[in-house]
């Protein structure tokens, strides 16, 4: 379970930094940010047996 949460957040904070390597605008950016950010919340939440 451990080794779950925590490839899921190296993976999280892996696609954001590739979000932040694309050549998008602000605006861009920050929505997907934000979906990455949830969809991270949402399996860490899965993993902690909420969902």
């Amino acid at each position: 379970m451990l080794i779950g949460i925590l490839v899921t957040f190296l993976v999280v904070i892996l696609v954001l930094y590739l979000i932040n390597l694309l050549p998008l605008d602000g605006r861009a950016k920050q929505i997907a940010r934000v979906v990455v950010i949830i969809i991270g919340i949402i399996s860490l939440l899965k993993y902690l047996a909420v969902f």
